[in-house]
């Protein structure tokens, strides 16, 4: 499959790492600008993708397709490929359920496409060791070729599809669960006024722990507007297994009470979050 044409959908921050990865494996990367940010623009033309106007000019020029999207959008994305008359190969890289995985790898069946079940673990792929791209389905080799060059990484976790969307849903769950979980702990702190004394109760078991939450809270802002529907794939794959939902629900609704934060280049203090994290939860009331 090498130098073949690979159309991305969307060069986002994750999304434009992907396509680098491919084009260090000696693909051309193509993708729509139509209806998409600046930034995305500079991001696309920076690293020189090939501009097409449309999706179905990137259909037809090109026999992958590689999905990275927020995951509310991916069943839709796909069904719009398909609507196309796109025939290659098709790898969802998004953070969705694996019943939603199922669901899109179906519809691609019957429309004659090879179908990838893809799930990103790490942030932005560009340094080695540091991002993992799990992939699922018979054709999961070929997908996997694309980015042979790195700087990501890909695993192969079998032929079924869905099975790379469960484990990146069971890795999220902690390690973006958690996080949510202690920004709901030191808002729920704060309003009471014990956050310094649980600083201390937490410095007396791990002399840094306490300092890392803050800044682990900080730090999660600008994204947390991406983390939402993510959580509640997370919730909808819980409830599949026969587990509550309830858990990450919550985390959504935290994450959600964030989207204040998207886009801002520095680093809130952490007064700040907490104030939007108690403000929603009053507007809710």
């Amino acid at each position: 499959m090498a130098n073949d044409n690979i159309g991305i959908l969307h060069p986002g921050e994750m999304g434009i790492s992907i396509a680098a990865s491919a084009q260090n494996t000696g693909h051309t990367v193509h993708w729509v600008s139509t209806g998409r940010s600046l930034q995305t623009r500079e991001r696309a033309q920076k690293r020189g993708l090939v501009e097409v106007q449309s999706l179905a000019a990137l259909c037809e020029t090109c026999p992958i397709i590689v999905s990275v999207c927020p995951p509310g959008a991916a069943e839709a994305v796909a069904h719009d490929v398909l609507a196309h008359g796109f025939t290659g190969l098709y790898l969802d890289a998004n953070a969705i359920s694996p019943q939603r995985a199922v669901r899109i790898g179906q519809a691609m069946a019957e429309a004659g496409v090879a179908f990838v079940d893809g799930g990103i673990i790490g942030g932005p792929a560009w340094k080695p060791g540091r991002t993992w791209l799990y992939l699922s389905g018979p054709e999961a080799d070929k997908a996997a070729a694309c980015f042979a060059a790195g700087p990501l990484e890909t695993g192969i976790v079998g032929e079924a599809i869905g099975k790379a969307s469960a484990l990146k849903m069971c890795f999220a769950a902690y390690t973006k669960g958690t996080t949510a979980l202690l920004c709901a702990i030191l808002a729920t702190a704060e309003r009471l006024d014990v956050r310094t004394e649980l600083a201390r109760q937490w410095s007396h078991n791990d002399s840094e722990f306490a300092e890392q939450t803050v800044q682990q809270v900080r730090q999660v802002t600008a994204k947390a507007w991406r983390f939402t529907g993510e959580m509640e794939e997370i919730a909808a794959t819980f409830r599949e297994a026969g587990l509550p939902a309830e858990f990450h629900l919550a985390a959504a609704d935290v994450y959600q009470r964030l989207v204040e934060f998207k886009g801002e280049p520095e680093t809130p203090a952490l007064d700040e979050v907490l104030l939007a994290l108690l403000r929603s939860g009053v507007d809710d009331v």
